[in-house]
């Protein structure tokens, strides 16, 4: 039977959690090795332009994993980040330059398809998705951070890709990830849901917001919900975390009980929020929701959240 995205994504597996590459960090300063590695026959890549990726059709679908051959013969640019080792295979992540990119557009053999779509609709499989998110992270963070922070001089990549040298300052420049808590929040029988304007019509998900400086993540949750509701919570409760490539974050996935009910929405910030019921929560999760009301897609961990909260009852 053909899988289905959500028969991929089941109950506490979102997208980019399941890690099939070993990061191998030890080979990252053995630039003569890696540079052997990346002119083997067998060594793959995957090759990123901004939220999309370069992806070799076959048939019906597509295959996001191309051998260093395939990715430079479809213009991705040398010099590559190291990802890590998939067995014995080296797999490397590699960027393309938008007018190569846009050579691609209508090619017979090749595409440039958007990362979040395939991965919703199950076009890569769940076991690659953390190395796209760490290809798509890394090779994004170079392109921003081409020049020192601290004084402006041309930076290069070092470290397997992940540093970024000054040649003037010496500074050392270090990819980042941006932790951002994402609640369901439940009072009684009921949880809170928000829609940001961009949603698709009908969808509603759980409230998120990036941690601040010198703040706990319970401290987040119980701020984020008051700003952007009104709420006032606590019990905050970890659940799980998840990456997310947009750009660069990791989802800390919490539950909290609500102290109050009545809601204050913050419009710079949300469309819409309000208390769904279980048995209407259920319903938008399995897409049967008589007016069309839909829950987070199970790519996303806001889904796994509303699910566990429904299974478990509590």
């Amino acid at each position: 039977m053909t899988a289905t995205p959500h028969s991929q994504f089941p109950l506490g597996q979102p997208a980019f959690v399941s890690n099939a590459l070993e990061r191998a960090a030890h080979l990252r300063t053995d630039d003569a090795r890696l540079l052997a590695m990346e002119a083997r026959p067998d060594a793959r890549a995957y090759v990123v332009i901004r939220d999309s990726l370069a992806v070799k059709r076959e048939g019906d679908g597509v295959r996001a994993l191309l051998s260093v051959k395939e990715a430079l013969a479809f213009g991705a640019n040398p010099g590559t980040i190291f990802l890590g080792l998939r067995g014995e295979t080296p797999v490397f992540g590699m960027g393309i330059a938008d007018d190569a990119a846009e050579k691609l557009v209508g090619r017979a053999d090749a595409a440039v398809a958007e990362l979040r779509g395939m991965a919703m609709q199950g076009a890569i499989p769940p076991g690659e998705l953390s190395a796209v998110a760490m290809a798509k992270s890394m090779v994004n963070w170079h392109r921003r951070h081409g020049y020192c922070a601290n004084c402006g001089a041309r930076t290069r990549a070092a470290q397997g890709g992940w540093r970024r040298d000054c040649p003037g300052c010496k500074a050392e420049h270090f990819p980042r990830t941006d932790p951002v808590v994402i609640m369901l929040v439940t009072a009684d029988d009921a949880c809170l849901l928000g829609r940001q304007k961009q949603f698709p019509a009908g969808m509603w998900s759980c409230l998120a917001g990036f941690v601040e400086a010198a703040e706990t993540i319970e401290d987040a949750v119980r701020r984020e919900v008051m700003e952007e509701s009104g709420i006032s919570c606590d019990n905050v409760q970890y659940y799980m975390t998840q990456p997310w490539p947009y750009p660069s974050s990791l989802m800390i996935g919490c539950t909290a009980l609500a102290l109050t009910r009545d809601i204050v929405i913050d419009r710079t910030e949300l469309e819409d929020v309000r208390w769904f019921p279980r048995a209407e929560a259920a319903q938008m999760l399995a897409r049967t929701h008589p007016d069309g009301l839909t829950g987070p897609h199970p790519f996303a961990i806001a889904h796994h959240l509303v699910g566990r909260w429904l299974q478990v009852g509590g």
